[in-house]
């Protein structure tokens, strides 16, 4: 089975260029998603979080709250880094359980959308990796529409991230989302038909 990897930065698009992955076919895996399941209670991923950052990060309903938490990692490169290593650890065990479903299920292909695809590691688990990039202030206004957050909270997060030219660096493919999903199919139809997943 081909793994597609799909990441990039916050506010790039990436979920749409995922969906449009999905209509041509493919299954997605979404780490976003995984770890937000991940961390319903009773979980042990949430446990290793607020042993590290405190009770101050649940609601009072004893949920994670996200927005503490940012703003907690997004000010500390320490505190993310310490982050990154616990809930890495618990998604990746449930991506490589799914990847194996799939595989036992004899997927042709897969996507992985993953923004800390490189972080985690989980790029060498993937035959190719695309990479989605778009002009820093469309990313701005897309992370405000889509965050609810200020901008200066805004502004942290892209400068917590890699940037453009890592990404263009260590992808097989970058994608620019600068435009509308009209744009992108294509660019997926060209990367599908050159990996051998859909017939030239």
């Amino acid at each position: 089975m081909l793994l597609i990897g799909l990441t990039g930065p916050s506010g790039s698009g990436k979920s749409r260029v995922a969906e449009i992955f999905s209509h041509f076919g493919l299954p997605i895996l979404n780490a976003d998603e995984i770890y937000h399941q991940l961390l319903i209670p009773p979980s042990p991923c949430l446990e290793a979080l607020v042993s590290r950052f405190g009770a101050g990060i649940l609601t009072a309903a004893g949920t994670l709250n996200r927005r503490v938490l940012a703003d907690i990692v997004f000010s500390d490169p320490a505190s993310l880094a310490d982050l990154n290593e616990i809930s890495h650890r618990y998604v990746m065990e449930e991506i490589v359980r799914r990847t194996e479903l799939l595989r036992r299920e004899e997927t042709r292909a897969a996507v992985l959308d993953a923004p800390q695809l490189f972080e985690a590691g989980a790029n060498r688990m993937c035959g190719v990796v695309v990479s989605v990039l778009a002009d820093k202030n469309l990313r701005l206004e897309r992370i405000l529409q889509r965050d609810g957050i200020d901008r200066d909270a805004a502004m942290r997060r892209i400068s917590a991230q890699k940037s453009d030219e890592f990404f263009r660096t260590h992808s097989d493919y970058v994608i620019e989302n600068n435009h509308t999903p009209e744009h992108i199919i294509p660019e997926v139809r060209k990367i599908l038909t050159e990996t051998g997943v859909l017939a030239r």
